[in-house]
């Protein structure tokens, strides 16, 4: 049983160009090599996002914060562009793709696909990292400030959860 794994951090994965631009949330998404640099996301055939990844070859993973939770939801359970009109985002230019990111997100991750491969009733699509922006607030001395950036995490269907305001230290 796959929820074993969860509480999972989630994201929103942007996709699309224009009028055709989509936003979906997405808890399945990993790094899978630093050199190059790849993350993977795992998306439902049935999803409008897969038709305009397969389409574009590009997507943007945006991080977002707890204060993006009812855009985090409504990506999640509506499908098609025209949920972006009840959602409270701002979509901007990212700098090496023609995908948008969005402004109000921790970060945006910039991928262009190299790979996608079908497992089960999902598809893997691989993409290299190729831009990113963040806000600087949010990742202090190159790490993510757990302390105050609100990270999300996807605990079950429609609980969600930050981080404990504490750090352990493994030695």
């Amino acid at each position: 049983m796959y929820r074993l794994i969860y509480p999972m951090r989630t994201y929103l994965i942007v996709s699309g160009q224009g009028e055709e631009t989509n936003v979906m949330a997405a808890d399945w998404v990993t790094v899978l090599s630093h050199e190059p640099t790849l993350i993977g996301v795992a998306v439902s055939p049935k999803r409008y996002t897969h038709r305009l990844i397969s389409k574009y070859k590009e997507f943007v993973i945006s991080v977002p914060s707890l204060e993006m939770l009812r855009d985090v939801w409504i990506a999640g359970t509506k499908s098609g562009p025209s949920k972006l009109k009840e959602m409270s985002i701002t979509l901007i230019n990212s700098t090496k793709i023609a995908t948008p990111s969005i402004k109000e997100a921790l970060a945006n991750i910039e991928c262009k696909v190299v790979d996608a491969r079908d497992y089960g009733d999902h598809t893997w699509f691989v993409g290299e990292i190729v831009g990113y922006t963040y806000k600087e607030e949010a990742f202090k001395n190159g790490k993510p400030d757990i302390m105050n950036a609100n990270f999300l995490a996807h605990a079950a269907w429609t609980d969600f959860v930050t981080f404990e305001k504490r750090i352990y230290k493994a030695e």
